[in-house]
């Protein structure tokens, strides 16, 4: 169920941002201020508006542990606020004095990114507040950013229309160019990611995550972004989502990574189930463009602002239907079947082994499963099982299983991309189980390497190994360790629900 809890209505102009801590709404505006409200009530702070910006405020964003809060602006600056006090506490300027459109933090806090109208980068120190390093892209302007969740990689979205892949050394990884024509609005990775051990090629380790990007094009697109040390970064269409009628302007992933939603040029806001890209809901509140959507780390809200001046804030839960309808007059669905909600698909007949551990068999009952049985011959005349499976690309379904449906070829692709990304399930969430115990977490941490452990374990395997991360084996650039708030709720929700 949807249902809208409380419409804000501080700003005297365009809201362009907003942004949720665990427990404060921020907004930004084109009337320079940034507004900041308690989830509790949403009253405002005493302090708030913040208004040290000569300019319109473009974006808004929280550290991770939510003691501070960036905002940047046409005046060249990102400024960094104390939520304690509302005090200016820092004033980062951008590197051309280029009116600065986009800022990120990085998951582990030690990094903010910056991008500016001239097609520059900036990625800050957040610890000491200095400038590390710049890049450039050409002829266009930088208007979208998001951190992995391993805080190692960051993307950005350009106005000409490219996404871009870098990390730390500011080395372009991968360029994804016409990603959106007449170019990308925002950018997102998802919050988690995933690990495929290919030792069978020369690949090795490979680590995957969702990006969602939008653009002027009116769609919504979901790519797989792939990394490994020997093959390099990238990129992988997944799904195109064309749910909205307009020009798509924001989007956002909610903190399970289980739902995306998207604000709209239509003034809808649209809500997706992420894995499969299923419409779930379609909001109709807003009296014009919405520009800004953000999903509560700690519960289940989503805001959303809009040219209308106005930030909405919904409870976003499964159950009935929200109060409102879309774009064609219906009303929203009556009931969201739980299924649209799940992580992914699940297959029962092996849903206890790695893909990588199919016999030929299990393949054959995974064919069978996801619609695919006129195939089930031909995988067993040539002895496809999990690992093979797992390798197969366009050239060996044409050349070798001589499957010459174009649309099939792209069929099974996408399904072997799916089961990549679905968890090993054994009842209990592969994401709940510490990667060192292998048991459910209950005070779980996020480390420098952007992986999440159990407290205990990640403390004893710093001060017994060396200081290498557990997932990767590379060297771990602090032991500062984060509470992961957001999956310890998770947690505790499933614990009690069995």
């Amino acid at each position: 169920m949807v249902s809208l809890i409380c419409t804000v209505q501080g700003h005297r102009d365009d809201v362009n941002c907003c942004a949720f801590s665990a427990s404060l709404l921020a907004t930004c505006s084109a009337d320079k201020t940034v507004r900041v409200y308690s989830t509790r009530d949403f009253s405002e702070l005493s302090f708030s508006p913040l208004s040290g910006h000569g300019y319109g405020v473009h974006c808004c964003c929280f550290s991770p542990c939510g003691q501070y809060l960036a905002s940047c602006s046409t005046d060249a600056t990102t400024v960094v606020w104390a939520m304690g006090s509302g005090e200016i506490e820092a004033v980062l300027e951008h590197p051309g004095r280029s009116p600065v459109r986009v800022c990120a933090f990085s998951p582990t806090s030690s990094y903010l990114i910056s991008g500016a109208s001239d097609g520059t980068v900036a990625l800050w120190d957040f610890t000491s507040r200095t400038l590390l390093r710049t890049g450039t892209v050409p002829d266009t302007m930088i208007v979208a950013c998001s951190f992995s969740p391993c805080s190692q990689l960051f993307a950005t979205g350009s106005s000409y229309g490219d996404l871009r892949i870098w990390d730390l050394g500011m080395n372009q990884l991968h360029t994804e160019k016409y990603a959106h024509d007449l170019g990308v609005t925002c950018c997102q990775f998802a919050p988690q990611m995933g690990m495929r051990n290919t030792e069978s090629d020369e690949a090795g380790c490979v680590v995957q995550f969702r990006l969602a990007s939008c653009g002027q094009d009116s769609l919504l697109k979901i790519w797989l972004v792939s990394q490994s040390f020997s093959r390099g970064c990238k990129m992988q269409l997944v799904h195109t989502l064309s749910g909205q009628s307009s020009a798509v302007l924001c989007c956002c992933y909610s903190a399970d990574g289980q739902l995306l939603a998207s604000g709209s040029m239509d003034k809808t806001v649209a809500v997706y189930e992420a894995k499969g890209g299923v419409l779930l809901y379609t909001l109709s509140q807003h009296e014009r463009y919405v520009t800004a959507c953000a999903f509560s780390p700690t519960v289940p809200l989503l805001a959303t602002g809009s040219m209308d001046k106005t930030v909405k804030v919904w409870r976003v839960e499964d159950g009935c239907s929200t109060q409102g309808a879309g774009p064609d007059g219906k009303s929203l669905p009556d009931e969201v079947p739980s299924s649209s909600l799940e992580a992914g698909r699940k297959w029962p007949c092996h849903s206890r082994l790695l893909v990588n551990d199919w016999s030929e068999d299990d393949v054959s009952s995974w064919l069978r499963e996801v619609g695919l049985e006129s195939l089930v011959q031909t995988f067993k005349a040539n002895n496809i099982d999990g690992a093979e499976l797992l390798m197969l690309n366009k050239e060996s379904l044409s050349s070798e299983l001589h499957i010459e449906s174009l649309g099939l070829r792209s069929k099974i692709l996408r399904m072997i991309e799916e089961l990549k990304m679905a968890p090993v399930s054994d009842g209990i969430p592969d994401e709940f189980l510490c990667p060192i115990t292998h048991e459910v977490m209950k005070d779980p941490v996020i480390a420098a390497d952007g992986y999440s452990y159990e407290r205990e374990a990640i403390e004893s395997w710093i001060k017994t190994q060396s200081r290498s991360s557990p997932m990767t084996n590379l060297p771990l650039q602090t032991t500062l360790l984060t509470p992961n708030r957001t999956l310890k709720m998770a947690i505790c929700r499933w614990t009690s629900s069995q």
